[in-house]
């Protein structure tokens, strides 16, 4: 995907977030985030916004911490998340191709305003779908393409780092593939962290194979959905493993 279309969907999602958030109110439990309630969702994705922004926008170099968000409530702590992914995407849009900063995932793309582009609109789709899970209402669809780069992400990048916990005594294969944009991805794992490549040529056997839509694997991998039924074949164990064990 173009960095363009990235930030075009990061501002949409933010929008659509943010409407929901409104609607269910900002003391409405997060179904999908059980600790939460819709004030702790926009405080923590706007504080990640904001966090994003100093990367781009000041050429940092090292890692930062997220900044504190303000103990606001209702109308003021929407309004100041609307601000914060406002401020986001103008720096996003704006910044140079060849801006230099620091990114945190081992399968980053070629660039960090590409890596950041990417990052904050999959960050944001995400929590647009806790949002919306807020009002017991079915996830707006995601595009089969950004759904697959998002399940890219997910298993390349996130669970390649060492902090990673999906891990099984015995080695273990698990695959997953993606019905409508032909995507597969062979999920090796063991006591260490789970390695990931795309396809299947290696011709490794499959313990457990996920099969669906990207639009389902997408929030089904981020334990957005449950990660079962009639796309789950083989050891639905290593699908529980999964469910038990992926949060990021």
């Amino acid at each position: 995907m173009e960095i363009t279309d990235y930030v075009k969907t990061l501002a949409r999602e933010g929008e659509l977030l943010a409407d929901a958030a409104e609607r269910a109110g900002t003391d409405a439990p997060v179904a999908t985030c059980p600790e939460w309630r819709i004030a702790d969702l926009l405080r923590h994705t706007g504080s990640v916004h904001r966090w994003a922004t100093g990367f781009v926008a000041d050429g940092l170099v090292e890692p930062a911490p997220f900044p504190q968000p303000p103990e606001l409530s209702g109308g003021e702590l929407l309004a100041w998340f609307r601000e914060g992914h406002a401020a986001l995407v103008r720096t996003l849009t704006g910044a140079p191709a060849d801006v230099e900063c620091w990114t945190f995932l081992p399968t980053a793309p070629p660039s960090p305003l590409a890596f950041w582009a990417r990052r904050q609109a999959h960050e944001t789709t995400v929590h647009r779908m806790d949002a919306e899970s807020a009002l017991g209402l079915e996830f707006t669809p995601v595009e089969p393409e950004f759904a697959t780069d998002g399940v890219d992400e997910l298993l390349t990048g996130f669970h390649a780092r060492p902090k990673s916990r999906v891990r099984t005594a015995e080695p273990r294969v698990l695959r997953v593939r993606a019905a409508d944009t032909g995507a597969v991805w062979t999920v090796r794992l063991s006591p260490e962290p789970a390695r990931t490549v795309r396809g299947d040529a290696d011709g490794a056997p499959a313990d457990c194979t996920l099969t669906g839509e990207a639009a389902w694997l997408y929030p089904a991998l981020w334990n957005r959905l449950p990660l079962a039924g009639p796309g789950v074949t083989g050891d639905a164990e290593l699908a529980r493993l999964w469910t038990d064990t992926a949060g990021i």
